[in-house]
């Protein structure tokens, strides 16, 4: 189970076998630690002595950001005592030959996932130039493969992003302002959702791959570097354009996020707040391009990073290309419920010949990394959207 603490000025305090989320004299929520998997907390959020042990005690990954959805740190379960695999993974580091393979396939699965969204977006919104779009990531995988060096793929890597951010803006159904990736800070709706997901997604690959027993930092197509989850990084990369790419497209064309849900950080010139106001939400399987069902038949089922959240007026937002966009508190709770339900859908996942979900599929994935850095499997083979 992940649960996300969001109540500013709560305490999460021990009571028996379990934690209490306490905000004064009110009880918010019960913690059952056995059932507990993640825990993330977001902006003033205090947990007194005991139960801090007690997370620790169970091995619970508390994950630490601001108010703002922001990455700033975690609380990690006990270091993999498996020295042996730990050693391994620095060794092969300095195998050009075995780097230069598994960047590859890293990139051959990104690049070909953003071809198959954006042949979506052709067939169901009937854009010719993202079906362009598509054959020119297409193309850039026929050269991937002549490439001799770690450098070129990156290289691979960048171009077919560009060309896919440039597209992507052909899946909306209506104009949301995007036209290029824009991270720190996001200056528009899409990008301020974008990267609050991929942080979503970082912690969910990051508990993998310590699932996995691996080491986060000794990655390939990621460059090692002080502090970076290299390795996390590089097995984020299949996973943008599924779970996270789609499920942005799904949150604005079905009205779950909207213009007023958001609003321009301008430096403060008063003190003044404003309430923001809720909306339901439908079921963010239900769109063409987000379809969770991986078949080619879209009409068969309709189905790191910086990032800021806090409260604004009710007033429609136009990106002014200098200040960060945020999302209204209310709003999180939208996205945040979305990405819940997108990892809990199932598919087919061929390796185990069975239906699993996507947050299942993302701790195969890691294991599938560890058989390839143990030699028990030859080739990564990343998760691909049909």
């Amino acid at each position: 189970m992940i649960i996300y603490i969001k109540t500013q000025g709560a305490k999460i305090i021990r009571e028996g076998r379990h934690l209490l989320v306490k905000r004064g004299d009110d009880i918010y929520n019960t913690l059952f630690t056995y059932k507990l998997d993640q825990l993330l907390l977001f902006g003033n959020i205090e947990i007194t002595h005991n139960a801090l042990c007690m997370l620790m005690k169970n091995n619970i990954d508390t994950v630490f950001l601001t108010q703002y959805g922001r990455y700033l740190g975690r609380l990690s379960p006990v270091e993999s005592k498996n020295v042996f695999l730990h050693k391994r993974q620095y060794q092969i580091l300095d195998n050009p030959e075995f780097g230069l393979k598994l960047a590859k396939s890293l990139v051959s699965g990104k690049l070909s996932n953003m071809a198959t969204l954006m042949m979506r977006i052709k067939r169901s919104r009937n854009i010719p130039e993202a079906g362009n779009r598509a054959k020119q990531i297409q193309n850039l995988l026929e050269g991937l493969n002549d490439t001799d060096s770690i450098d070129s793929v990156r290289g691979y890597e960048g171009r077919g992003s560009a060309i896919y951010f440039g597209g992507l803006r052909y899946g909306f159904t209506e104009d949301m302002n995007f036209t290029k990736r824009v991270r720190r800070p996001p200056t528009d709706p899409v990008n301020s959702v974008l990267s609050l997901l991929y942080t979503f997604l970082m912690n969910r690959v990051y508990a993998a791959v310590r699932v996995a027993g691996l080491d986060p930092y000794p990655g390939f197509l990621h460059t090692i570097d002080y502090g970076r989850y290299s390795l996390v990084l590089d097995l984020m990369e299949e996973f943008r354009p599924i779970i996270v790419d789609t499920l942005v497209l799904s949150l604005f064309n079905l009205k779950i996020l909207q213009q007023t849900d958001f609003r321009i950080e301008v430096p403060a010139i008063s003190g003044k707040t404003a309430e923001s106001a809720g909306i339901g939400t439908p079921d963010v399987c239900a769109d063409p391009i987000g379809m969770i069902t991986m078949t080619d038949d879209a009409s068969a089922n309709f189905d790191l990073p910086e990032q800021r959240v806090d409260a604004a007026p009710e007033a429609a937002v136009q990106p002014t290309g200098k200040y960060p966009v945020r999302l209204q508190p209310d709003a999180l709770e939208r996205v945040i419920a979305a990405f819940e339900k997108k990892l809990t859908a199932s598919f087919f996942y061929p390796p185990v010949e069975r239906q699993i979900t996507y947050g299942d599929a993302i701790i195969y994935q890691a294991a599938h990394y560890r058989k390839v850095i143990e030699g028990e499997a030859d080739l990564y083979q990343p998760l691909l959207l049909k």
